[in-house]
């Protein structure tokens, strides 16, 4: 009998353990959560002072790779299990990027380009790291070339690669680039919903309507604007979301009139070049007084989609300025109410 007591007690001790284990690390209908991913054995084992980085580089002819990531984070998962075990993009990237990973929740010492020492999780904040994974690519002088927030497929991987490669930026944006280089099947249409804000788009009058504004930067030949609004926009939990905002689709390469949010008259493409608008779709989104809030720019599942939604309309920006703790915060919360939480979904 007591041999039997100490079983159960044991048992649990364990049940805990178990619970935390399924949460952070099993894998199912995809996965939920990858837990720690290793990197390619080819990143550069840094001493993280970014100018001593910058000009071991420059001197072998490359330019430098800052890769933020995080554990548990699937889109870095992606990243490096589909995108870095392609040939072609392993051999592309060690030819002309020095790789070097920053953990964004990290304690090791940075050195940054003026000199300033801090921990990675500093350096990430200060680089308004919001998203994994994040990359920077840096110029011979450590002038940003390009930002890319959040996961790119491999085929527009490619492309972000070429351009900061072959220092293309000389010649232009890279959503000029992109957008020349990356056709892809699609439905080749706009996906405007009723409901959805219809021209003329005078986005200062409708700032005073009480609800914030979502812009979705889309063109019509986007199979990632296809599932966003075909999948994940049509699922309830989503639309429930979407029904705090007034919410415009614009074609980011239309000469389509609009008034911006600060009251200035200009077109669709035009705007989309004022904000860097990169990756289709793109959600922008303004608060009440016409001011950027916050914006995802990169491929994302209806977790993460329903979650910048959630994000700004029960404006938890305020409060949280960091998007990766607010997700946490409100996973853990739907996992307490018996709402299963699978990030690839």
């Amino acid at each position: 009998m007591p041999s039997t007591i100490r079983l159960l007690g044991f048992l649990l001790l364990l049940l805990p353990l178990l619970a935390q284990a399924k949460r952070e690390g099993e894998l199912e209908e995809g996965f939920v959560n990858p837990g720690q991913i290793d990197h390619p054995s080819w990143f550069k084992n840094s001493f993280l002072d970014l100018s001593e980085d910058v000009a071991e580089a420059a001197e072998a002819g490359k330019r430098l790779m800052l890769y933020f990531y995080q554990d548990g984070c699937p889109y870095c998962k992606k990243l490096i299990e589909d995108n870095f075990r392609q040939q072609d993009i392993v051999e592309t990237t060690r030819r002309h990027f020095d790789a070097i990973a920053i953990n964004m929740w990290g304690d090791r010492e940075v050195t940054d380009l003026e000199g300033n020492s801090m921990s990675e999780k500093e350096f990430a904040r200060q680089m308004r790291v919001q998203f994994t994974p994040t990359l920077l690519f840096l110029d011979e002088n450590g002038k940003e070339v390009l930002r890319i927030n959040g996961y790119y497929p491999p085929h527009k991987f490619r492309i972000a690669l070429e351009f900061v490669a072959g220092k293309h930026e000389k010649e232009g944006p890279f959503r000029e680039f992109l957008a020349q280089r990356a056709p892809e099947p699609a439905s080749g249409k706009l996906h405007i919903e009723p409901g959805y804000l219809k021209p003329p788009y005078r986005f200062n009058d409708i700032l005073r309507f009480g609800k914030p504004l979502l812009v979705l930067f889309e063109q019509k030949r986007c199979k990632a604007c296809d599932e966003l609004h075909q999948d994940i926009f049509r699922r309830p939990e989503t639309r429930k979301l979407l029904d705090r905002f007034n919410i415009a689709v614009l074609d980011s390469w239309s000469d389509t009139p609009l008034v911006t949010p600060d009251g200035r008259r200009t077109k669709a493409r035009d705007w989309a070049g004022e904000l860097d608008i990169k990756y289709t779709p793109s959600m922008v989104f303004f608060d009440e007084t016409g001011k950027e809030v916050f914006r995802t720019e990169g491929y994302l599942r209806a977790f993460h989609v329903q979650s910048a939604l959630d994000y700004v309309a029960s404006g938890a920006y305020r409060k949280q300025p960091e998007f990766q703790r607010y997700i946490e915060g409100r996973a853990d919360a739907l996992r307490e109410k018996g709402i299963e939480v699978d990030l690839w979904k």
